[in-house]
């Protein structure tokens, strides 16, 4: 391939006017990036594979670019972890502590009295939702109420955790009137994926409720 000689400021100088104006352009250096050019698209693609790899001041930085959709962030996520001692001292600052922190402006100061509103409205719900069943009678309260009007036989599992409250309530198998097939390697499959403490099998009769298994520690 033949080569072409870069152009000259000799060879340029009879150009007109605005000829030399783009050979100036086209020869002038590109300004260096930015250290912080492409860390967002970075730090996303890594929270899409796992947010629980990421440390606090990244997640926060993740929160904070949903209020600031341009520049970087993460000093401001340092700053703030700094300040409040970690992610619990920064959702649960009020509004005018976090406003004081240098970058926190009234929009993102109530961005993150949402989360935290939400945090706490989450665990209110789940504590006041999940129900104690730590003895027979509690246990065939509940079952009585989920199966009094079902038809056909299930294979349930209900799911504890270490208090003995109900992480959840799965129905693992519908049967006919009188028959309920089931896997217990899915039982044991699920209660790994939810962390469950203990098991509570459940199976029943048309219009009749059995007294359940014993709660089987995982």
């Amino acid at each position: 391939m033949r080569s072409v000689d870069r152009p000259t400021r000799e060879s340029v100088a009879e150009l007109p006017l605005s000829s030399e104006a783009l050979w100036r352009a086209a020869t002038k250096p590109a300004p260096p990036r930015p250290h912080h050019a492409g860390h967002r698209g970075r730090l996303r693609e890594r929270a899409h594979v796992s947010l629980a790899a990421l440390p606090d001041y990244e997640v926060l930085e993740l929160v904070i670019a949903r209020s600031i959709p341009r520049g970087d962030v993460k000093p401001l996520a340092k700053r703030l972890i700094e300040r409040f001692g970690g992610l619990p001292g920064v959702f649960g600052a009020a509004q005018a502590e976090l406003q004081s922190v240098s970058g926190v402006g009234p929009a993102l100061a109530l961005d993150l009295k949402l989360v935290h509103e939400a945090t706490l409205r989450i665990g209110k719900g789940e504590v006041a939702k999940r129900p104690v069943i730590s003895s027979w009678t509690a246990l065939l309260a509940y079952v009585r109420v989920a199966l009094a009007h079902e038809a056909r036989e299930q294979f349930r599992v209900l799911f504890l955790d270490r208090k003995n409250q109900l992480i959840a309530d799965e129905v693992m198998n519908r049967g006919t009137v009188d028959h309920a097939p089931v896997y217990p390697r899915e039982v044991m499959r699920r209660a790994l994926e939810l962390s469950a403490s203990a098991v509570i099998l459940v199976h029943n009769h048309p219009r009749a409720i059995r007294r359940p298994a014993a709660p089987t520690s995982t």
